[in-house]
């Protein structure tokens, strides 16, 4: 029999790490209320007369771009990254191919190169063909970067489903595209939304080939965010303001995502 005091103090103790965790996201909104003498004031102030002035200071300033720009890279690079990985991963799992161990590790072993040893060739190749500063560019680089992650995920999801499904539509003659149109993409749904989010968590928070290889036409979110930080000081405030801004579409999408992101829709899925 389970001791009822035991469990009360685990949910205490979960509670209390998971505020612990919260804490700095809920400093940075709070700070983002705040006038600059409050944000910078030593001890900080809890109490204060809250104002948008900062969050007006960045929606009249030139943030426009480097959003549009971080969501066209991350919208774009997702939806590459799931027409290439459904395929590679249905082939890992369900229709096995030749050597599948070492393409798996091939896959994930791309993952274990430092980026900072690969920016100088792939700055060099992208200024000879003149592709610095482009959206393109990034999108490419945030393909590649994302894929293998996904089509490791993907094929997580596509070993759960039960062989007696693909059999029953093989027998129903469905050809292989409608198998995966109409019995697998629905079965792995929440594996697809979660992969998703992935990709957009990590190219919508990527900064270093965004630092190194843009300039003003391709610059994204991360990079707005740094050039709050000018030689006349840190703005506290405004960087917060900026930060809760370029949060909240990963925020959102994670929000609007998370009842696909439930596993294991399809176990025990027979005809």
């Amino acid at each position: 029999m389970k001791n009822p005091v035991w469990g009360r103090l685990l949910s205490v103790a979960t509670w209390i790490v998971a505020l612990i965790f919260f804490a700095p996201v809920a400093w940075m909104v709070l700070t983002s209320f705040k006038q600059e003498t409050d944000a910078a004031s030593s001890p900080p102030s809890f109490f204060f007369e809250p104002t948008l002035d900062q969050y007006r200071v960045i929606f009249a300033s030139d943030a426009g771009p480097y959003f549009m720009n971080s969501v066209i890279a991350t919208a774009s690079s997702t939806v590459l990254v799931l027409i290439l990985a459904i395929p590679a991963a249905y082939a890992l799992s369900i229709r096995p191919v030749k050597r599948t161990q070492d393409a798996l590790f091939f896959f994930i072993s791309t993952k274990m190169l430092p980026v900072v040893a690969v920016i100088m060739p792939i700055y060099v190749i992208a200024g000879q063909i003149r592709m610095l500063d482009n959206i393109a560019t990034l999108i490419i680089l945030y393909t590649a970067m994302n894929l293998p992650i996904a089509v490791w995920m993907m094929r997580s999801f596509f070993l759960e489903v039960p062989g007696e499904v693909l059999e029953a539509a093989s027998l129903d003659g469905a050809s292989l595209l409608g198998t995966m149109r109409r019995v697998l993409i629905p079965m792995v749904a929440p594996g697809i939304a979660a992969t998703s989010l992935i990709c957009v968590i990590f190219a919508w928070n990527e900064f270093f080939f965004a630092l190194n290889l843009t300039a003003a036409n391709a610059a994204t979110a991360p990079i707005f965010l740094m050039s709050t930080m000018t030689s006349e000081g840190l703005y506290l405030a405004q960087l917060s303001a900026a930060s809760v801004l370029a949060s909240l579409p990963v925020v959102l999408a994670g929000w609007f995502a998370q009842k696909q992101l439930v596993r294991g829709l399809s176990m025990g899925a027979v005809k």
